[in-house]
């Protein structure tokens, strides 16, 4: 069996599965945040009743993250929703913006957008949140109220987006009915030369099988390549299965997997144990493709979705407006050090934001000196506007008074992860996807350039 269906048929207790199979299986982790949680939290009251308690407090991971940093009433009320559902139902993994379990949540316009607002709990972006708390474990099933849950297969483990309603069934049971998918094989050799990051890895897999060419799909990563690269780049690559419209992504655990997964969950306490599936030497797969590493450029994904592939080298005559690090799959500490080596010592030509994914990136990048300065000074040194207030931000849109939202009509590049019309703001916008590197080269510059340009 591939690695989706062993993890798939162990949490069924089932011998075997194949695809096109519907099973039941229980459920290692649920992640919701306040986008998606009030709705979830109102199918499970509906469906179980009003006090109904869910299957297990300790598998309930809750994530404010989305539209947090903004003054709109109703986003802040669902901050609250989420803290009563805590408080009622003893959930001990709740990530919450202020410190008062009794409280309420109000961002305070007055203050700005650039200093923390935040306090000794918050984690910032749920995808990135998960791995850093201790939350994803290699051979579980992650389900999360979000498209890019997916990300967490970096860690070897099941993890899907799901709906309100699927989410509401599992509060109530732990289970979820699942049609095991089809796997594709992407096979990874060579090494990523100079100037190329994870994130031209996927852009240029997806632009090769198109936006929809992994539907309801498992995308598994295997090879030398995929072996040699580090956690970060394992979750930039699976994060965005779903822009290939995949019903997950799925890397081998590894000692590098063991590593990390082992350090995060003493750090804080999480569940500690795991079991690891490991690749069978007789897999079938729908699809299998081998890439070469060493033969990728940057790339970038043209407006308007992510399978609309194009050189960065080729793209100079497309002027910018403005230019955007951030997300669960961009807002990494690496990204913003892969970002900052290339701006260092310059200025930016457009206005440029910078939104880290936790406040553990937020804390690394003030502490990282390079040169007796740190990486948070040389940022702003360059022009870059930062904000400590970890989160999605402008990623997807929010109010109007979200930090760096294309709120006008304008050519953006960024780090994130989906680009079709009206994802980050304004319908009227192009965004434009790309890596840490080619978008802090095109800030520079002002039009989509090739960052090997400025890589020595």
């Amino acid at each position: 069996m591939t690695l989706t269906e062993k993890i798939l048929s162990r949490a069924s207790g089932k011998a075997q599965v194949q695809p096109g199979d519907n099973v039941w299986v229980n459920v290692d982790i649920l992640m919701t945040h306040d986008v998606c949680g009030p709705g979830t939290i109102g199918v499970f009251k509906r469906e179980f009743g009003k006090n109904a308690k869910v299957w297990d407090a300790k598998k309930v991971v809750i994530i404010p993250d989305h539209y947090i940093f903004t003054a709109d009433s109703m986003s802040n009320r669902n901050v609250d929703i989420l803290r009563d559902f805590v408080n009622e139902q003893g959930i001990t993994y709740f990530y919450d913006v202020i410190d008062d379990k009794n409280g309420h949540w109000k961002f305070d316009a007055s203050k700005g957008q650039l200093k923390r607002q935040y306090g000794s709990n918050f984690a910032g972006v749920c995808h990135t949140a998960l791995p850093w708390k201790g939350h994803t474990r290699p051979g579980e099933i992650l389900f999360g109220t979000d498209s890019h849950t997916c990300m967490a297969g970096a860690f070897g483990e099941f993890a899907t987006g799901i709906g309100n309603t699927d989410a509401g069934f599992i509060l109530g049971t732990g289970k979820l009915l699942v049609k095991v998918p089809e796997t594709m094989r992407f096979y990874l050799e060579g090494k990523m030369p100079r100037g190329v990051m994870a994130k031209d890895v996927i852009l240029h897999v997806i632009g090769d099988i198109g936006f929809d060419g992994a539907t309801y799909r498992a995308m598994q990563w295997e090879g030398p390549g995929a072996a040699s690269m580090d956690m970060d780049d394992r979750m930039t690559i699976a994060n965005m299965a779903i822009e290939a419209g995949g019903k997950n992504g799925i890397f081998p655990a590894d000692q590098t997997t063991f590593d990390y997964v082992n350090e995060r969950t003493k750090e804080n306490g999480t569940k500690a144990e795991y079991s690891p599936v490991e690749v069978d030497r007789d897999q079938k797969f729908v699809y299998d493709k081998t890439f070469d590493l060493s033969k990728l450029e940057p790339t970038v994904a043209m407006h308007p979705d992510p399978g609309n592939r194009a050189l960065a080298k080729d793209l100079g005559g497309i002027k910018l407006d403005r230019a955007y690090i951030g997300s669960c799959t961009g807002g990494k500490t690496s990204d913003f050090l892969a970002f900052a080596e290339i701006v260092k010592g310059h200025n930016v030509k457009i206005n440029t934001f910078g939104v880290p994914a936790t406040p553990l990136v937020v804390q690394e990048l003030k502490t990282t000196t390079w040169d007796g300065k740190s990486v948070w000074d040389l940022l702003e040194t360059a022009g870059v506007t930062m904000t400590e207030n970890a989160s999605c931000m402008a990623c997807l849109g929010g109010p109007v008074d979200t930090f760096g939202r294309l709120n006008t009509p304008m050519n953006c590049i960024s780090a994130t992860n989906r680009n079709f019309p009206g994802r980050m703001g304004s319908k009227e916008s192009k965004v434009y996807l790309a890596s840490p590197y080619t978008v802090a080269a095109s800030a520079l510059t002002g039009k989509i350039t090739d960052p090997r340009e400025f890589l020595s």
